[in-house]
């Protein structure tokens, strides 16, 4: 793509959304804003609930009794990883959230993997090895060139179908368009691959976690890429 070291730099010190971005789209469309400082617990009930079945946290919690809190931890360490996310409020009700990672040249530092891995085996415990054993994976299939990358897209049950996944991903898929830089992520759910389709993804390759669920890893190119 011919992105430099400096270039993903920048674009990682830009807010995720800009302010303009941040402004209600209308009364009958949702508005789409980074969560305020006393939202973080909202936002991963609301990822947790929308996870539930999801064939990666089954995978990570097989016990419906810990899926719930254990895949909101989950969550939370993805936001501490990645550093960035945006949300739908609907009045004053979080009806869904996106994470994004930011592109670096370094997205995440030795220390701080560590860190994250310590807190990794108290939250999972018994899983930690699928948690493991999911991570690797993953991360040998990652793309490597300068992306954004969708981490964690997901909208509460009572809300879904109502457009808004659309709206929490809309606003960073026209940055990458302004940019020229691709969008990435991976499907758990082969029904949803029609969705990103949609936003202009389209499926890598199709891959099996060893004893794990299957992954759609998928890229957006806008016409500059």
């Amino acid at each position: 793509m011919g992105r430099t070291k400096m270039q993903a730099k920048d674009a990682e010190a830009k807010p995720l959304l800009e302010q303009q971005e941040a402004l209600d789209f209308g009364p009958a469309r949702p508005r789409v804003c980074e969560p305020g400082p006393g939202e973080r617990k909202r936002v991963l009930e609301v990822l947790g609930r929308a996870f539930f079945d999801d064939p990666v946290a089954t995978f990570l919690f097989p016990d419906e009794r810990k899926r719930l809190i254990g895949f909101a931890g989950f969550t939370g360490l993805a936001i501490d990883a990645f550093g960035a996310e945006a949300l739908v409020l609907t009045d004053d009700t979080i009806a869904g959230a996106a994470i994004w990672q930011r592109p670096s040249p370094q997205p995440h530092g030795f220390l701080r993997q560590v860190g994250l891995g310590l807190r990794m085996v108290w939250l999972i415990r018994g899983g930690l090895r699928r948690a493991i054993r999911l991570g690797d994976f993953m991360s040998q299939h990652h793309l490597l060139e300068p992306h954004y990358y969708l981490a964690v897209l997901g909208t509460d049950p009572p809300s879904q179908g109502q457009g808004i996944g659309s709206a929490l991903i809309q606003p960073v898929l026209d940055r990458c368009d302004k940019e020229s830089m691709p969008a990435y992520l991976e499907s758990s759910k082969r029904e949803n691959i029609s969705f990103y389709n949609k936003h202009g993804f389209e499926v890598i390759e199709e891959l099996q976690v060893p004893g794990g669920p299957m992954l759609w890893p998928m890229i957006r190119r806008n016409d500059q890429g």
